[in-house]
């Protein structure tokens, strides 16, 4: 059957209100003691208690073999060590390739003193020990949802804790996944259940932890486009070296050359991206070390006296407004922090706090010193500071790596992106795009064309735009700084409701990092205009995107809960349902987990006709990394037994892996059989049924889509209008379709037309 499009009908919002009393009992989900609805509407329950096997068991380990998030499985010893090693080629290329433009940043336009380079050298040392050490690897990754990390990670647990989630509502049957439960002690003690208690009751407090989440995700996905500009750009200049008289358009092109490629071979993934990166990535920080060493060695050995802190202090005091513009150079040090976090769930805690601890905190510390002990010799050289102090025994070696590096870096950011907006559409907060796993092994690996299209051109025209590091150094700052108060942000909140931190500790945490952030962020602030309103200008875009497509998501969402109809509609109607019956399985989808969709009836109008067996699915995406694959499906029976309707609830987390419509038939034909075999009482009807459901499926599946349009209310102000019939509607129809978006294929697809005024 080709895909087809029936008449419309036109509902208003304003007409339906008096459909709120539908039949709120219709939640009585087969997952243990359960009940089943019987031909008058009433609720039976079960005589027995059923453990449902589910199929998918026999899918989990052809898919990956990897154990679920809330696995509390311990690693062995030489597991972390792998984790570790695969590590460093995907979460610390960023990091390390920042002494290619960190003093060049901090001192630009000018030629530091002395002085100026040990308090600057003091500053970064002190960045990176409480930054990127301290916060992050001892504290803000314990902060991980069942294993994941990142803004959306760090929502998601807080959500989990309290009922703020402004995404959609939990429900019953959510609340029993087993990633749901709360392993945490003392939740409920006073303080914390007065937070929670502000945070439920304000709408606004809601909409603030959302806007936060959604703001963190932007500024990182803002980093994604910036990372490859700054690091391929830093790493070619490096060709001076063969003609100093080259210029910046001519560096720049080099540049735009390579990130081109770069994001062309992003279709081919990044299956073994640990293994093929962790190696050229070991050698980089070898490198850096080693030459730093040198450079200590070589020229001069006092500029350790920068581990003693004072020297930050006289450092401002002799010229407090450079000191403080230059932080927003220093604060590039700690570029890629935000990957330790949010590329947890690829790795483990104790993996990344080996890598960082044993290897690139040290490594990155040697460079800088060596860095400066050139510098306080040469300081003409600051604006080259990393080439012009690589010997010239070890500069072309050097250069190759550096330039493998910074791709290196710029591929772990640009996965990153991948990830965070597949997070992000899954939450229902970005616009449908095509998302391609690349791996079979490593489940979060994926790749988005969409997106992947639209960051290189954002890359080209950044590099082709500015052409030095130092104006996009200005502009990489910001989004560092930004990323890293919304993690503040929702660590405290998270401190104070979940962890129950003492006060104390608490204040220390404000005082120490969250005050610093605040000043790095005036810092890079000052730089606006040079640079500073490009990742500013970035994250409006995409939050005013992500912000117009959630809304009115969420605004249609509630309309279908306001348009359900009871089953009652049902009940009223003969056993045949008053209309013709056709062989075949007809899967409707539907938001709605409760109660029978509005779209139902209108089929019924328009086509008066019904396949054999109806099985109403709604997919669900959680605010969780992953569903468990033994609680993926919920199924029960809807109506009388003789009518041959069920609903079926498949619950996805926002990292799990969609499977193609012929392996979701079979997988939901073999879980309704199971389903009808465990609340069967009598033998022979329960082989009639399945028999039955076989015929039915053999002569084919349709799926039965509503196709909605959705439109601002006569009543609505002309800004309500412009977002939601122009904004959304632009959004809806350039961006990828929700039948394609559910892989239902063409021939067999029909939908039926609604227009629905918000």
């Amino acid at each position: 059957m080709g895909e087809e499009v029936v008449e419309e009908t036109v509902v208003n919002i304003d007409e339906i209100q008096d459909r709120k009393t539908v039949n709120e009992k219709d939640n009585g989900i087969i997952n243990g003691n359960d009940l089943r609805e019987n031909g008058q509407g009433n609720e039976e329950p079960h005589k027995n208690h059923f453990h449902r096997m589910d199929s998918l068991d026999q899918e989990a380990g052809r898919i990956n073999g990897m154990p679920f998030p809330s696995s509390s499985k311990v690693l062995s010893i030489a597991t972390v060590l792998k984790l570790a090693f695969q590590s460093i080629g995907v979460v610390y290329g960023d990091i390390g390739t920042s002494p290619l433009y960190v003093f060049a940043s901090t001192f630009s336009g000018r030629i530091p003193q002395n002085t100026a380079i040990v308090g600057a050298l003091s500053l970064i040392i002190y960045t990176l020990t409480l930054f990127p050490l301290i916060k992050y690897v001892f504290i803000v990754l314990f902060a991980n949802d069942n294993g994941d990390g990142g803004t959306f990670a760090m929502y998601s647990l807080i959500c989990r804790h309290s009922n703020v989630n402004a995404i959609q509502k939990k429900q019953m049957e959510e609340m029993e996944l087993s990633a749901y439960k709360l392993k945490l002690p003392n939740i409920h003690v006073k303080r914390a259940g007065k937070i929670r208690t502000a945070l439920e009751r304000s709408s606004w407090a809601k909409t603030g932890l959302l806007s936060l989440a959604l703001l963190g995700t932007c500024m990182v996905i803002g980093d994604g486009i910036l990372t490859p500009c700054i690091s391929v750009l830093s790493a070619v200049e490096g060709v001076k070296k063969i003609d100093a008289g080259l210029s910046k358009d001519t560096i720049a092109m080099i540049s735009i050359v390579i990130l081109v490629l770069l994001f062309t071979i992003q279709r081919f993934g990044t299956d073994k991206v640990g293994y093929t990166f962790a190696p050229a990535i070991l050698v980089w920080y070898m490198f850096i070390a080693i030459v730093g060493i040198s450079n200590l060695i070589c020229h001069d050995s006092t500029v350790l006296k920068a581990f003693n802190p004072i020297y930050i202090i006289s450092y401002f005091k002799h010229d407090p407004k450079e000191a403080w513009i230059s932080l927003g150079g220093v604060v590039l040090c700690m570029t890629g922090t935000e990957a330790m976090f949010a590329d947890l769930g690829h790795f483990s805690v104790r993996s990344i706090q080996i890598a960082f601890t044993g290897l690139v905190y040290p490594c990155l510390i040697c460079a800088y010193v060596g860095q400066a002990a050139y510098l306080s010799i040469h300081p003409q050289d600051v604006s080259e500071a990393f080439y012009k102090s690589t010997p010239d025994m070890v500069y072309w070696p050097m250069f190759v790596v550096a330039v493998l590096a910074s791709i290196i870096a710029s591929q772990a950011m640009i996965s990153a992106t991948f990830s965070i907006v597949k997070q992000s559409m899954s939450l229902g907060c970005f616009p449908r795009v095509r998302v391609v796993h690349t791996s079979n092994k490593h489940e979060g690996q994926v790749y988005i064309p969409e997106i992947n299209f639209l960051l290189m051109l954002a890359c080209v025209f950044v590099t082709a735009s500015f052409k030095d590091t130092t104006s996009i150094g200005n502009a990489y700052g910001i989004a560092v700084v930004a990323v890293m108060l919304v993690t503040s942000s929702l660590l405290i909140l998270i401190m104070l409701m979940i962890w129950q931190t003492s006060i104390l500790l608490i204040a220390l945490f404000l005082i120490i990092f969250c005050s610093f952030e605040l000043l790095y962020f005036s810092s890079v602030l000052y730089k606006f205009t040079t640079g500073g309103y490009l990742p500013l200008t970035f994250a409006a875009i995409l939050f005013f995107v992500m912000y117009v497509w959630h809304y009115v998501q969420t605004k249609r969402h509630a309309f279908e809960m306001e348009q359900k109809i009871s089953t009652e509609y049902l009940n009223n109607l003969s056993s045949s349902l008053g209309i013709s019956r056709v062989k075949g399985v007809g899967l409707l989808y539907t938001e709605l987990t409760q109660g029978i969709p509005a779209i139902f009836p209108h089929f019924l109008t328009n086509l008066p006709a019904i396949h054999s067996v109806l099985v109403f699915v709604s997919v669900k995406y959680m605010p969780v990394s992953k569903v468990p694959l033994e609680e993926r499906f919920l199924l029960r029976r809807v109506g009388r037994k003789e009518y041959k309707m069920y609903r079926c609830i498949a619950r996805y987390g926002y990292r799990d892996r969609r499977v193609g419509n012929e392996e979701f038939e079979g997988l939901l034909m073999e879980n309704l059989k199971n389903f009808i075999r465990e609340e069967s009482l009598n033998g022979e009807e329960m082989e009639n049924e399945i028999e039955f459901l076989e015929r039915s499926r053999a002569a084919g599946v349709v799926y039965l889509l509503g196709h909605s349009e959705v439109r601002a209310s006569e009543e609505s102000n002309v800004f309500k209008k412009v977002v939601v019939n122009y904004v959304y509607d632009f959004l809806r129809r350039n961006f990828r379709q929700g039948f394609v978006d559910l892989q239902i294929p063409n021939k067999n697809l029909l939908q039926v037309g609604m227009n629905y005024y918000i």
